[in-house]
């Protein structure tokens, strides 16, 4: 949480450390086109560039220019962090157990808006989560997903590769306002509706089925272009993730997917493919019933706690 300061300015976050005849302006391909080698050398500009880009009802939120980034050693860093969450099972493959990398959630490479981006997150811890009950810095964040979202094990808190990847969250986090939240920020909030797990069956059979599989293997490893990764089973994100829960799911399917057609689901076919998709077996989390300490566990909580207010 961040502490008040009286008559100071706000503080800027420090520097260290996946339309409509939509046409993306040309700021927008280069810098699309410079992550593709994510090791090859760029320019260096006088100042980050600033890239926005709306495909329907996405965003692309403002971030610095692939361009700004050179040879030096804190260039590299970000790079190597970029290549670490683009690739995370091959890159940290004792560290992952699931077939998911961390773009599988945060899209665009962290920076599509309601596709829980990166931008600005450096500024936002510490920061209390009320899943731990505590405070905690952003790197036990980041390893909280490794445990959950990709089913892994913790890395190192001090290690080169912790350190390159908040390098990259930080880098894209410069610009903006240390503790503000911008609109896009985390994941889209959806009224809840009523679900059914026979018309969500259908509607995975219409609408992602063709990305995910059938069966909900995932695609990752087939060479399609939009390839999606596992939703269900041994390779998929285990029960503990956020994305086990029903509005978290259908919040992310209705505001981001298809991924090639965003927006185009409703609010009632997403809740409905997020029961189904809830509904299908997946790794189990150890340590799940300590999660909400404090008895706040969300009303679609996939499992029970120890702390849950009857």
């Amino acid at each position: 949480m961040e502490s008040k300061d009286k008559a100071r300015a706000p503080r800027v976050a420090a520097r260290g450390y996946s339309g409509e005849n939509y046409q993306m302006p040309s700021a927008t391909r280069r810098w699309l086109l410079a992550l593709l080698p994510i090791a090859a050398a760029c320019g260096r500009g006088s100042a980050p560039e600033m890239a926005t880009a709306r495909a329907a009802d996405t965003l692309l939120l403002p971030a610095p220019a692939a361009s700004w980034l050179g040879n030096d050693p804190v260039s590299r860093s970000i790079k190597r962090g970029l290549a670490l969450v683009s690739a995370t099972r091959d890159s940290l493959p004792s560290h992952v157990g699931a077939d998911m990398r961390c773009v599988s959630c945060h899209l665009d490479s962290g920076r599509r808006a309601f596709a829980m981006p990166w931008v600005g997150a450096y500024g936002r811890f510490p920061q209390y989560r009320s899943r731990s009950g505590r405070v905690i810095r952003l790197e036990e964040r980041i390893n909280d997903c490794i445990r959950r979202s990709l089913n892994g094990t913790p890395l190192a808190v001090e290690g080169d590769d912790m350190r390159d990847i908040v390098s990259y969250i930080s880098w894209l986090s410069r610009g903006t306002v240390s503790g503000a939240r911008m609109r896009g920020t985390g994941i889209d909030s959806l009224v809840p509706l009523a679900s059914d797990t026979v018309r969500g069956r259908v509607a995975y059979g219409q609408h992602c089925a063709r990305c995910h599989g059938p069966d909900g293997e995932g695609m990752l490893r087939r060479g399609l272009v939009n390839a999606g990764p596992p939703l269900w089973g041994a390779g998929s994100f285990n029960i503990g993730s956020g994305m086990a829960r029903v509005r978290v799911m259908a919040a992310f399917v209705h505001r981001n997917m298809p991924i090639d057609m965003p927006g185009t689901v409703s609010a009632q076919t997403a809740f409905d493919v997020a029961a189904y998709i809830g509904s299908r077996p997946r790794p189990d989390f150890p340590g799940k019933e300590l999660d909400w300490p404090n008895g706040d566990a969300p009303v679609d909580g996939a499992y029970l706690t120890r702390g849950r207010v009857p």
